[in-house]
């Protein structure tokens, strides 16, 4: 035996040379990437995981804020000169951590008031009317049509959490968070103060809406006034993935019952959110 060859390989490269590996023949476009990502998950040269991260952060490149915003009507929000007994107790059973404030209208944004900003004052006794415009942080202004990877990165150099979505003609349709835009990338992030049945279809405009995957059959149907089957499937979820004849990844496309349905999120797994578009009748 010649001494100066190893008598065997390691028996387990890293993860890095064996991605770097994977990815000796150079992917043409996008969807050739995730093929050689998808493959090497299979090979277990990356994990789900890893996966479901990696394609996350690809598909945040081509949505826009409009998909993923909390619409106005479910906004809440706090307005400047008022006396504060009209806003404080929905601002305490909210639990969140940000407020936009308005003027006259719900379209004068003229800040973003911080929960902890509000909190020495309640203690004090001190919250009078007009006493939040004070404390407000500058309200960052986004059009609907803001890429979420542009977002994100606005979010990280400025120290935003939180931005007003308006649209093509400045009126404010809704708002969106650091972790909206997160969720797009890593799942969805629950906390103490998520309520999991609430708000299960949220509206973002007159014929589009969010649908979380776990909606019952049963609720769509009242919602939308329709009649969707229910006897093999339980929720939108399982009916959706039947119409795409397996289990469908993240920007994936189908129709059903007059409905454009996209996949927002999704993961090796399952499908956590849907966007349901009524099609015009022709």
């Amino acid at each position: 035996m010649n001494d100066d060859t190893p008598s065997s390989e390691p028996a387990s490269k890293g993860w890095l040379e064996r991605l770097s590996q994977a990815f000796s023949d150079q992917p043409e476009d996008l969807s050739d990437l995730l093929e050689i990502l998808r493959d090497s998950e299979q090979r277990n040269v990356i994990d789900t995981d890893s996966l479901s991260i990696i394609e996350g952060a690809m598909q945040v490149t081509h949505m826009q804020a409009r998909e993923v915003m909390i619409p106005r009507s479910q906004m809440i929000t706090v307005k400047a000169n008022v006396d504060p007994d009209e806003y404080i107790q929905s601002v305490i059973e909210s639990a969140h951590s940000r407020f936009p404030v308005f003027a006259d209208s719900s379209d004068e944004i003229v800040g973003i008031l911080l929960a902890k900003d509000l909190l020495p004052l309640a203690l004090k006794g001190e919250i009078k009317k007009g006493a939040v415009s004070d404390l407000l942080r500058p309200a960052s202004i986004i059009p609907e049509s803001k890429r979420l990877n542009e977002l994100l990165k606005e979010f990280k150099n400025n120290r935003n959490h939180m931005a007003i979505v308006v649209d093509e003609y400045g009126c404010v349709s809704g708002l969106v968070t650091i972790e909206d835009v997160l969720e797009q990338i890593v799942g969805e992030i629950e906390d103490e103060h998520d309520v999991e049945d609430e708000a299960n279809i949220k509206a973002l405009s007159e014929n589009e809406y969010t649908v979380k995957a776990l909606t019952s059959i049963e609720e769509v149907n009242d919602f939308f006034d329709i009649q969707l089957p229910d006897d093999e499937f339980d929720t939108i979820g399982g009916y959706a993935i039947k119409h795409f004849g397996r289990l469908p990844r993240r920007g994936d496309s189908t129709q059903f019952n007059g409905f454009a349905a996209t996949v927002l999120n999704a993961d090796s797994r399952t499908v956590r959110l849907l966007k349901l578009e009524k099609q015009k009748k022709k």
